[in-house]
């Protein structure tokens, strides 16, 4: 029996300015009807994850893809995962500096590699060799984000530790979904964060951590700063709540109580399973989020469900 499709996407969890509000509505919208439209003739939960994701990396309201956080050397270092429910098959790369839509990378490590992972200039060879082409770091950063790292950097001495603060940007963008078949999907994609040294990992490419998909339990995906979302290995967490029987709605709200109890983080996930059934919670001021079904296409910056 078909299942009624599903998909769910965020655009990043932080304090989000009042004149920003619009553009990351619309970028989110975008990347839910993009993933939709997969999901509507039939298409599969990865490929639609997949398409939603890309839409937010070549949009420059988010940290993912061009337009992404400079690092302490001021170049873009991009990370990205994708994973599929049916057959717990993901794929990621990470700091690469020569990919526009990183996603397109790990879609073709989990489909046509035997690894899971691939890093640096070895995920940019793999990606080259699988047809998808590289471009220069430079075609990635935009006049926007160069001010911003030359103006965080010239006031380091009292910006140092409030790199994670809810007020610097975490635009990380992800989807998950369910298709018509049943199975579920997830991924997530982002540039970091500002000023990170070179080589930084964050938890949006790392399995179990930013991203997750079972369909024994539920696809997750989240956002905000990485290294406490690392350390509880955060979508994994809420993903086993969720096959313990709870609602994705409570574990949703339950995994933001968890972050900020254990380590003081902060961030956002969405959360969806087989069932059709989902969560978007966030403990930072505004999480950009947007929800399609076949009754309606849902966006906003804050949620309480």
């Amino acid at each position: 029996m078909p299942t009624n499709p599903i998909l769910v996407v965020h655009g990043g969890a932080w304090a989000i300015p009042d004149d920003m509000v619009e553009a990351h509505l619309n970028g989110v919208r975008n990347a839910a009807a993009a993933g939709w439209r997969v999901l509507e003739r039939g298409g599969s939960a990865l490929d639609a994850v997949e398409e939603a994701v890309v839409v937010m990396e070549d949009d420059e309201t988010f940290d993912a893809g061009r337009g992404s956080f400079l690092n302490r050397d001021g170049k873009v270092q991009l990370d990205a995962f994708i994973m599929d429910g049916a057959t717990l098959r993901g794929g990621g790369v990470g700091c690469v500096e020569r990919l526009r839509n990183p996603v397109r990378a790990a879609r073709k490590i989990l489909s046509d590699s035997t690894h899971v992972y691939f890093v640096a200039e070895g995920a940019e060879r793999f990606a080259a060799e699988q047809g998808i082409e590289l471009c220069r770091n430079e075609d990635l950063i935009i006049p926007r984000e160069v001010e911003r790292l030359r103006e965080y950097q010239a006031q380091a001495e009292t910006h140092a530790s409030h790199l994670f603060a809810p007020e610097i940007s975490h635009d990380t963008v992800g989807a998950v979904a369910l298709d018509r078949e049943g199975n579920i999907a997830a991924s997530t994609s982002t540039g970091g964060t500002l000023n990170k040294d070179p080589g930084r990992l964050g938890d949006s490419s790392l399995i179990g951590c930013g991203c997750y998909a079972d369909n024994q339990s539920a696809a997750a995906s989240t956002t905000g700063w990485g290294e406490p979302i690392m350390k509880l290995v955060l979508a994994k967490w809420a993903a086993d709540r969720v096959a313990a029987g709870n609602l994705p709605a409570w574990v949703a709200k339950e995994s933001m109580n968890y972050l900020k109890k254990r380590l003081n983080g902060h961030g956002g996930i969405i959360l969806l399973d087989a069932n059709g059934r989902f969560g978007i919670a966030h403990n930072t001021p505004r999480m950009a989020w947007a929800l399609h079904t076949a009754e309606k296409l849902e966006a906003g910056t804050e949620r309480t469900n």
